[in-house]
């Protein structure tokens, strides 16, 4: 399933900030693998989307926001590879449909909306069988590809990425974050930044992720766990939370690097590092930030903005 995607590059930035406390700061370039499955998107999409084949099962149902870069991967990858798919989407329709939706229904996507209450269900078996009644045999993916196919292929994001002290990257459901830290070595460390106001309850969600991850019997890249943390300061007021400063910081970050950043994830983020680079926070050595992609949201949230 892979060899429509492109290797993603890892791109040097010349940053004064970091030269000053001697880091040197590189930038893995996932958004650049394919132009609308791309990110961290594709890793947790994949082994998903081949235990759907291996089970012959030709409907993929899944779950997101109104502006959810899942959704919008998930469409895509859907057509792509010939799945049929359905989104359950949080919240009433309201028309005319987002960019992220329009593309989503573009793409073959058939949309499903309910109230929050029953959303907050997604994860429990009696909704889940429901739909499998309502839309017939389907294989689900969690919201976020929040599950251990979505652990198993983002153990794989650092195959060509060597030599990094720190690796820095947003978190949402913190998926990406288990399956990195399962593909380190001891002297790695990963920083992850959620994007969620208090983001610290994903401790949680990561360790239990981590050690069913290992118990599972899948492939690892490594049989033991590198150090992680969290630093929940960077959150702009919570999910999807954007202000006229971020949005500064990320259009001048373009102008001076050439890299787009989404204002919901990797924005984030990136502002969290030059921030924490000015206090003095990271030792001497080399960094790789992230870029996850989800680029397709700053349209929806330029809308929201104006």
């Amino acid at each position: 399933m892979s060899f429509i995607f492109l290797s993603p590059p890892i791109q040097h930035i010349n940053s004064h900030i970091a030269d000053n406390v001697g880091v040197e700061l590189y930038v893995l370039r996932l958004d650049l693998m394919h132009p609308q499955v791309n990110g961290n998107k594709w890793f947790k999409l994949k082994y998903n989307l081949l235990e759907a084949k291996a089970k012959n099962l030709s409907t993929l149902l899944t779950f997101g926001g109104a502006y959810s870069n899942h959704i919008f991967a998930t469409a895509a990858a859907g057509n792509l590879f010939g799945f049929r798919t359905i989104g359950v989407i949080r919240g009433e329709e309201t028309l005319p449909l987002n960019p992220t939706l329009s593309f989503a229904v573009e793409q073959g996507m058939e949309l499903v909306y309910v109230n929050r209450q029953t959303y907050r269900q997604r994860h429990i078996n009696q909704l889940q069988e429901e739909l499998k009644q309502r839309f017939g045999e389907v294989f689900i993916i969690p919201e976020g590809g929040c599950n251990l196919n979505g652990v198993r292929g983002c153990t794989e994001i650092l195959k060509t990425a060597a030599g990094f002290d720190t690796i820095c990257l947003a978190c949402g459901t913190a998926t990406t974050l288990a399956g990195i830290v399962l593909s380190l070595n001891l002297e790695q460390r990963v920083i992850g930044f959620p994007v969620l106001k208090g983001g610290d309850f994903l401790i949680g969600e990561i360790n239990s992720l981590l050690q069913t991850y290992l118990v599972s019997g899948l492939p690892a890249p490594v049989d033991f766990l590198a150090s992680w943390e969290l630093v929940c300061d960077y959150h702009f007021g919570g999910y999807a939370k954007v202000n006229e400063e971020l949005m500064r910081f990320c259009q001048n970050f373009n102008k001076e690097h050439g890299i787009l950043l989404d204002y919901v994830y990797t924005g984030k983020m990136f502002y969290g590092v030059i921030d924490l680079l000015q206090q003095g926070y990271f030792k001497p050595g080399r960094i790789l930030l992230i870029h996850t992609g989800g680029l397709q949201g700053n349209m929806g949230m330029t809308q929201l903005l104006k």
